[in-house]
């Protein structure tokens, strides 16, 4: 074997994995950037911070299902640290790259020294040193082997160097990449045929019983599977915000999403239910409120990979350890055919979901087509339900983008897809250029709100110095409302007026902004001119900025017990 540098093997690593851009902050691994550059097609995206960098790493691999890979030197390491938390509670395959120490040196008062590998801890599967280049192989496939098996999530190398110079040093020409980890799932292991004739039995003989569909069954791509049991048995389906695309919106029963950021009529379905059937959810504290949908207690049986999860929140009928396909796969295989008689027996419960789901959307219907101005968010919602591509990509960000979006939006087809942040504001927009990125093809639009879209409104530049053509939809009120509820209590029933100082913020025309940055901006006043104004941002192929304004006392609905 030829003895090449680390830097010749570390570029022909990343193209032997299928890696097709990096997201990052100079100056890290600079000859692995030259050989880049030399040797393969990988984009090398210069970005305006760390946390950015991971942000659309994280959301590349979203989309891609294949690793995303950020970037940063040693003095940036804290701030990828902090982007990859998001990755982590979403269970993304996301490798982060920075630099770190070097031994010679420790302890002398280098600038810029700290000892980053400890804040990596609690937001990695795998967080490791690399002081020899001739570690680089066994290292990257590696990071490479535990981002993408069981339950995804990031891993963290810290290469040898405040930029990782130690790319430098020679290093056998080892780029041997291992097929089974390119993309996410490694493996698919297969249940125990006991647990699933038993679940099945369940499910039969249960006479409410309801699918609670996660972010599991998106990551195994057990959408279709999914939606097949579901008519098979005829029982209806609610999904935690990650595994809002399991099944289409319009799908007779598909009923929304459960939990804290969610649709009142799932919920009640859920609190009606005599057994919930959880798949690839870990039923934490927002996709059941706090454990209070459904109560503890309730019949339950759990699919998930990884075995901690099981019964973690809730006694379980029946726990099954596997993958969320192989194992639906396995349940259909054992029912040969459509299950009438289940179906038949279930009747009664669909109607009656049928008619919670009906009651719902009776009572938002004035408030999805009102023409108030400013604009109602239920409508601005109603309008990217009805107007969006057939296969647009959506990307949501927390707070209230991710509760209107989780109650009042639908996706209208299998072919829609959508991911929100698992808890970060400011995640969306340069998440939804990581979704760009990965699927060029595809129509990318993120759903942020203002409060969310100062975060890194910097990255509207990098969109448009790399033609990242994404549609940027910012909810505009000038404000974080959703703080408006809680320092109402805050201060005893009702705020002082110096108090909205807390949460609001100057009227921007964020159109404008893009503008002066080389984008497209398009304001929007009217409801009457979103229709239009989506359409054509879509048609445009550049990065577009809609900037649309919205009524600053609209606050999302609650849950109420």
């Amino acid at each position: 074997m030829n003895t090449s540098t680390g830097a010749r093997v570390l570029a022909g690593l990343l193209e032997a994995y299928g890696v097709t851009h990096i997201f990052k902050v100079p100056a890290v691994l600079r000859r692995t950037m030259v050989e880049l550059e030399e040797h393969t097609d990988i984009k090398r995206l210069h970005v305006h911070s760390e946390k950015s960098a991971a942000y659309m790493a994280d959301g590349y691999a979203r989309a891609t299902g294949r690793p995303g890979i950020c970037m940063a030197q040693v003095i940036g390491a804290l701030n990828i640290a902090a982007g990859l938390r998001d990755a982590y509670l979403a269970h993304s395959p996301v490798i982060a790259f920075t630099g770190g120490r070097d031994p010679s040196s420790k302890f002398r008062k280098v600038y810029q020294e700290v000892d980053d590998v400890p804040a990596f801890e609690p937001v990695t599967k795998f967080n490791a040193t690399v002081d020899s280049a001739e570690r680089f192989p066994d290292m990257v496939r590696q990071a490479f082997r535990v981002a993408t098996s069981g339950c995804p999530g990031p891993v963290h190398l810290q290469f040898r160097g405040n930029e990782g110079q130690v790319d430098l040093e020679p290093c056998l020409f080892d780029v041997m990449a291992e097929d089974t980890f390119k993309s996410v799932p490694a493996f698919r292991p297969g249940p125990d045929m006991a647990a699933v004739r038993q679940a099945i039995t369940l499910l039969q003989e249960a006479k409410k019983p309801v699918i609670v569909a996660g972010g599991g069954v998106r990551a195994s791509a057990a959408g279709d599977e999914l939606v097949a049991l579901a008519e098979n048995l005829a029982i209806p389906v609610v999904t935690s915000l990650n595994g809002k695309d399991t099944i289409p919106g319009t799908h007779p029963l598909s009923m929304g999403v459960v939990g804290t950021y969610s649709r009142e009529a799932a919920n009640q379905i859920v609190l009606e239910s005599d057994l919930v059937c959880f798949i690839g959810t870990e039923t934490g504290g927002m996709t059941t409120h706090f454990w209070q949908i459904p109560v503890i207690g309730v019949d339950a049986i759990q699919i998930d990979i990884e075995p901690e999860n099981l019964g973690r929140n809730y006694p379980l009928k029946v726990a099954i350890q596997g993958d969320a396909k192989t194992t639906l796969q396995l349940m259909l295989d054992h029912l040969n055919a459509p299950d009438t008689d289940t179906a038949g027996r279930h009747e009664d419960w669909t109607g009656r979901a049928t008619e919670i789901r009906q009651q719902w959307h009776d009572k938002f219907k004035v408030l999805m087509n009102s023409d108030a101005l400013p604009m109602r968010p239920e409508r601005l919602c109603h309008e990217l339900t009805d107007n969006l591509p057939e296969d647009a990509f959506v990307v949501v960000d927390t707070g209230h983008a991710g509760m209107w979006m989780g109650g009042m939006f639908d996706l209208r087809s299998s072919t829609q897809n959508y991911v929100r942040s698992a808890g970060h504001l400011g995640w969306a927009f340069p998440a939804s250029l990581g979704v760009k990125c990965g699927l060029p093809d595809r129509p990318v639009i993120c759903f942020t709100g203002d409060a969310g879209f100062w975060y890194h409104i910097g990255e509207i530049e990098t969109a448009v110095r790399w033609n990242i053509n994404a549609v940027i939809l910012v909810n505009n009120n000038s404000s974080g409302n959703q703080s408006k509820r809680g320092f109402d209590r805050a201060y005893g029933g009702e705020q002082t007026r110096q108090a909205r100082e807390l949460w609001t913020f100057t009227q921007v025309n964020f159109a404008r902004i893009a503008e002066e940055m080389g984008a497209v901006g398009l304001r929007v006043e009217n409801p009457a001119d979103l229709a239009g104004a989506l359409h054509k941002a879509f048609s445009l192929n550049k990065p577009v900025v809609v900037d649309v304004v919205t009524d600053i006392d609209a606050l999302a609905p609650i849950v109420e017990l």
